[in-house]
């Protein structure tokens, strides 16, 4: 039973976290011309598409994406939970949904944040991968670099975003009774 929560578990936060990027992509302006972006759009397009249809965007933000990655974090956390044998409420569910994109969406956040310092230590050059994640972090660490400025060729902005987002992260898991379970 371990092994098919796993895999469920796996698929439900890989097809999340397709989405999120899809949707954090749009909402930054990204180079949709990068070869990231073209894979995270195309493998997208059969559950956004149909959506968008009927759901406008808002300001140049594709509503239909965050409702399906909303449905998706739900079904997930409603599924696995099921599997094990407990039930929960309608109301529940949907506010744990919400926790479960948000959480999913700041560890996607930190996950790039290393590749891209990993990264900025092996790679020369330009990289259409590192470029993309530049464009998606920016947002979240620009305002710590107004605040904090650069120390002798060091970025400190990382490591102040990862400390917010640690602080984050154990808020949102002691709000949460059964987080261990997602």
């Amino acid at each position: 039973m371990e092994a098919i929560l796993y895999l469920l578990r796996s698929a439900f936060d890989a097809l999340l976290m397709i989405l999120i990027v899809r949707f954090w992509l749009q909402w930054v302006k990204a180079d949709f011309y990068n070869p990231l972006s073209q894979f995270i759009v195309k493998v997208s397009n059969p559950l956004v598409i149909p959506l968008r249809r009927i759901i406008p965007g808002l300001g140049g933000l594709d509503l239909a994406t965050v409702l399906v990655a909303y449905i998706v974090a739900t079904l997930k956390f409603v599924t696995l939970t099921a599997l094990a044998g407990e039930s929960l409420g309608l109301n529940l569910a949907f506010y744990i949904g919400v926790l479960v994109l948000v959480k999913q969406a700041g560890f996607l956040l930190f996950i790039i944040m290393i590749i891209m310092a990993v990264m900025s230590w092996v790679v020369q050059g330009y990289n259409p991968t590192l470029a993309i994640f530049h464009q998606l972090t920016e947002p979240f660490l620009n305002p710590i670099r107004r605040i904090i400025p650069n120390m002798g060729g060091l970025d400190l902005s990382m490591i102040v975003a990862f400390l917010i987002m640690n602080v984050i992260n154990i808020l949102l898991s002691g709000s949460l009774p059964y987080w261990s379970a997602l």
